[in-house]
């Protein structure tokens, strides 16, 4: 009978340190730095600080010709039209936040909408400065 309890006390053991391994490398994903990472789901991830929303709002504003004409809704999550044509962020913003690189925008209805250009999914929606 202690064979066995040994037995299931080593095996609760590996199974806590798999799963606190396993939460550990989640966890990873959080930061707020601007390092690439993927969700759940495996789509790329953005995080943003508050000033580098601003900033890429006024980078990404500043050419008026990168506006899209269609009545698209940008949320968060949503499919985007193929007809929309997407930019690449500036290098300005691209230098300082390594993850950006991989995303590009578009503006709709006075907003930057940031896409994952490879799923063809919006990731953020930054509006004017309040």
């Amino acid at each position: 009978m202690t064979r066995q309890i040994a037995r299931a006390v080593a095996f609760c053991a590996v199974a806590l340190v798999s799963g606190a391994l396993m939460q550990s490398a989640g966890a990873q994903d959080l930061d707020a730095g601007g390092s690439p990472g993927m969700n759940s789901s495996g789509e790329q991830k953005l995080v943003l600080t508050p000033a580098q929303r601003r900033a890429i709002y006024a980078a990404a504003s500043k050419d008026k010709s990168k506006t899209a004409k269609t009545g698209f809704a940008p949320k968060i999550g949503a499919e985007v039209p193929p007809m929309l044509e997407l930019n690449p962020l500036p290098d300005e913003i691209t230098a300082d936040n390594q993850s950006a690189k991989f995303f590009e925008y578009t503006i709709v209805q006075d907003k930057v909408v940031l896409v994952d250009p490879t799923r063809m999914r919006v990731v953020d929606v930054i509006g004017p400065p309040q």
